[in-house]
């Protein structure tokens, strides 16, 4: 089964990926991820992204595709993947809809993960990690139980996002509705877009997901 997965960020897209890469044995593929995978391989396509990055501009559409091609080739996705990050335009979906129709492949579900701006500032600016192991913490949902103690690894330091701030979650979330809803339309077109309410709990957003794909 392939999926892909839409939500701005702080919507939960990597929590339910995993938990979906578990229940159904596919894999989540991060364009990010897999393009610095490409360039430490030292791969011909590495090459290429490594030079475009280094002379700061942006990797190409087609060399994403044909990036993402290679990856799906590979046996650990043999029973599908989950794209997060990819397509952001329409032209991505179409040239993304074409070389996985070349492999005898389609998109079987899209799901748009649905979620209030207003919240998803309170819920992306509350966020805070303990700097010596990484665990996460929020200052509305998910307090430390002794207050400036990780519950972890008892560690006293924590650490923002410099970017976890009103002004620039607002701005990606008006850069999300931007991109997404033509992505959106060009999937709802073709039958396969649906969403979940992604206000709900970690486990029903689950349940929700569950039925779409199960």
């Amino acid at each position: 089964m392939n999926l892909i997965l839409l939500g701005p960020p702080g919507a939960g897209k990597g929590t339910q990926a995993k938990r979906l890469e578990e229940s159904l044995n596919i894999v989540q593929l991060s364009t990010g991820d897999m393009l610095r995978a490409e360039v430490a391989s030292g791969s011909a396509l590495g090459q290429q992204a490594k030079e475009v990055m280094q002379s700061g501009g942006l990797v190409s559409d087609e060399l994403i595709i044909n990036m993402i091609s290679s990856r799906i080739d590979q046996d650990d996705c043999k029973n599908g993947f989950i794209l997060d990050g990819f397509p952001r335009t329409t032209a991505q979906a179409e040239a993304l809809d074409t070389m996985l129709s070349d492999k005898s492949l389609k998109i079987d579900h899209v799901i748009e993960i649905k979620v209030d701006d207003d919240a998803m500032v309170e819920r992306v600016t509350g966020r805070y990690t303990c700097a010596k192991c990484g665990a996460g913490y929020h200052d509305s949902f998910q307090k430390p139980k002794q207050d400036g103690v990780c519950d972890k690894c008892g560690g006293t330091e924590f650490k923002r996002r410099a970017d976890d701030n009103a002004e620039t979650v607002r701005a990606r979330l008006d850069a999300y509705h931007e991109q997404t809803a033509p992505i959106a339309g060009y999937y709802a077109g073709k039958g396969v877009l649906k969403s979940v309410d992604g206000m709900a709990a970690i486990d029903e957003v689950t349940r929700q997901l569950n039925e779409i794909v199960v």
